[in-house]
């Protein structure tokens, strides 16, 4: 099954009066359980494609299907929603509410969909035990690590079950081992529970991972290889 579809997507940017081409007709096709990295060189296009298929952008033209449903004319609106109930996040620089616990962190998206409180407090406990921080839920994220932060990003994008989690340039900030640990819990969630990931980065470690490389430049698909 077909989780994300691109047909000929243009994405364009206007920058002190000039047109920027940021991707250029990209066929892009991500099938469930895939564990897949987007990469290329900075400016190449592939966080501005991560961004379209998230529906964190709107495109210039062609289209997007998310489980065979075309979002290329959805609202603004209409795509914050599918976002929040379909798709889980994993960004750069954790992107957590620091007045807020490691619990509090994980239960928000499910807060912002209604959800039942206990119901969303047992699955954020069950999850941080899953991503490894039983017992650090009520600290706040300056009070822990890059690694752990990174952690609890992983949980909270996890916990709407989402079919496809986006990872952009996810162990950029990051060394080497704790990058290595991140990247071995996420392999693991897509191995033994079937998530599908899309990566979008620069870093060979990454690379090494993937099971599938899709390498973009100037805003072009130039090349992919599956192992």
């Amino acid at each position: 099954m077909e989780v994300i579809k691109t047909k000929d997507l243009y994405k364009d940017y206007v920058v002190n009066k000039i047109v920027v081409n940021a991707l250029r007709g990209v066929d892009f096709v991500v099938k469930k359980k895939e564990f897949t990295a987007i990469v290329g060189p900075s400016g190449s296009g592939k966080s501005t494609l991560l961004h379209l298929i998230g529906c964190l952008d709107t495109l210039t033209k062609g289209e997007i299907y998310l489980n065979e449903k075309n979002i290329s004319s959805l609202t603004k609106d209409q795509l914050a929603l599918l976002r929040r109930e379909k798709i889980g996040f994993i960004f750069q620089a954790y992107n957590l509410i620091p007045v807020l616990t490691v619990l509090e962190n994980v239960i928000f998206p499910l807060t912002l969909l209604g959800v039942n409180p206990k119901e969303a407090k047992n699955k954020a406990l069950e999850l941080l035990k899953i991503v490894g921080l039983e017992g650090m839920e009520k600290r706040k994220p300056k009070e822990i690590s890059g690694g752990q932060q990174q952690r609890v990003a992983i949980a909270r994008a996890l916990i709407k079950d989402p079919e496809l989690v986006l990872a952009d340039e996810p162990t950029a900030n990051l060394d080497s081992k704790t990058g290595s640990e991140i990247l071995d819990l996420m392999l693991k969630l897509n191995t033994e529970k079937g998530i599908t990931f899309v990566f979008s980065t620069h870093d060979q470690m990454v690379m090494e991972y993937a099971k599938r490389l899709v390498f973009l430049r100037d805003g072009k698909i130039i090349k992919e290889e599956i192992k």
